[in-house]
């Protein structure tokens, strides 16, 4: 490998494209995004990130003399050497992965004679690298390399995930292809996995789907607590210690939400029945994930004596801290069951977008500017999204400006000594209902 600085096109600009292409620019490497959302490449020719992802901003502008934003698809890729395909793989109606946009950025390869490289680092079913092979070379493009080439990239944390990896993996048929690919990482200081195709694909997908099963596990573990007098709290912190387990993704709360877990849970289990086997454990890590923010509405439910007529505060409304993204947000679910049951609801968070009409059930709540507001005569609140501008609030002042003072911590976040002592009861996920004395 030469080491030298390479010409990348990037297709997509979404999290997973502008992460990839920024980063690869902080690289070193000369790089071409490109989208066909116009208002988004306008954003970025001017200076601004269309979403919020920490570091992202700073790591564009530090790197703008080789980053370019571009709807061109022949100007993105004609001085190019490898294509990037970032494009967004949503969920069919049978849970398949919807890999339209995958094909449609094929289909503008067809010129691109001259690439190196097309590698897929969207997320895809197993057996898409096949089919993709076989498409360029029926455009003519069989001396182009392929590789599979998965992004492992939280949101809220994407720019270090992206410089920092615990991993790069890297699948192709080709050995000089692969290691071609891996060397435009070679300035990062991780492990680099060589596999076939269809082992990097599976990689991404089993690796969502552990995580997922992890977060149900712990959630499914609290229901128990509650039932049982044990404390969540306790439980993972001592079974996070054991060293055959750790601790990462043993919280129990609201379950997941965002674009990657519920979407790539119910692709692999698409892909599996597809394949003729009914992935059951996945089958039963979807249904508790589902299950859980309605649990929480059932529990305050039974508190209140019903909900008709009650006014509810959710504090927070993102699917977790450090993102804006609502995808998937299991505040949507609480909010819809709220308004259902005939409550009102307020809500508070510091950066879930503004809908501008016809979203619900956001049209129908009430989004105050600050937590003490959205908790202003409210007879519970539910804390939904782990702010840690949450610890800062004055919890004694929040109880007396509610009707009822009685939080739900969907997150575990809050001290419940410090809210009973405040004047609250304090319901936890795992947890046993307490109230002041």
């Amino acid at each position: 490998m030469t080491g030298a600085s390479r010409r990348i096109a990037v297709f997509g600009a979404g999290y997973i494209g502008l992460v990839t292409g920024a980063c690869f620019a902080e690289l070193g490497h000369r790089v071409v995004v490109r989208d066909i959302r116009p208002e988004r490449i306008g954003l970025l020719n001017s200076g601004e990130v269309p979403f919020f992802e920490p570091g992202l901003g700073d790591l564009i502008t530090r790197n703008k003399e080789r980053l370019a934003f571009t709807l061109d698809v022949h100007e993105a890729v004609r001085d190019a050497e490898v294509a990037f395909v970032c494009v967004d793989t949503p969920p069919t109606a049978s849970g398949d992965a919807d890999l339209s946009r995958v094909w449609a950025v094929v289909d503008a390869l067809r010129d691109a004679s001259h690439l190196v490289a097309v590698v897929v680092k969207s997320t895809v079913p197993v057996g898409t690298g096949a089919r993709v092979r076989a498409a360029l070379d029926e455009r003519g493009l069989s001396h182009v390399g392929y590789a599979s080439n998965p992004e492992f990239t939280a949101e809220g944390r994407a720019v270090e995930d992206f410089l920092c990896p615990d991993r790069v993996v890297i699948g192709a048929s080709d050995d000089t292809v692969a290691r071609w690919v891996a060397d435009l990482y070679r300035r990062l200081d991780s492990p680099v996995e060589l596999m076939d195709v269809a082992s990097a694909e599976m990689v991404k997908l089993a690796s969502n789907a552990l995580l997922a099963t992890r977060i149900t596990f712990i959630n499914e573990i609290a229901t128990v607590c509650e039932a049982t007098g044990a404390d969540i709290g306790h439980v993972s912190r001592a079974v996070g210690l054991d060293h055959r387990l750790g601790p990462h993704f043993l919280k129990a709360g609201l379950g997941y939400g965002g674009s990657c877990f519920p979407k790539d849970s119910r692709a692999l289990r698409a892909m599996a029945s597809n394949s003729g086997y009914p992935f059951q454990l996945l089958n039963a890590v979807i249904e508790v994930n589902e299950l859980q923010p309605r649990r929480a509405i059932q529990r305050l439910k039974t508190e209140l004596e019903g909900l008709k007529g009650r006014r509810i505060a959710l504090l927070g409304m993102t699917f977790k801290p450090g993102t804006d993204d609502m995808r998937e947000a299991p505040s949507a679910i609480i909010a819809s069951r709220l308004l259902a049951e005939g409550a009102t609801v307020t809500c508070w968070d510091p950066m879930a977008p503004y809908t501008d009409g016809g979203q619900e059930p956001w049209n129908s709540a009430t989004r105050l500017p600050d937590p003490l507001g959205a908790m202003t005569d409210a007879d519970a609140a539910i804390l939904v999204t782990e702010w840690p501008e949450l610890t800062d609030v004055d919890w004694p002042t929040a109880a007396r400006v509610m009707r009822n003072p009685l939080l739900l911590d969907g997150r575990n976040l809050l001290d419940p000594a410090a809210l009973l002592s405040a004047g609250f009861t304090h319901m936890g996920v795992g947890r046993a209902t307490r109230r002041p004395h």
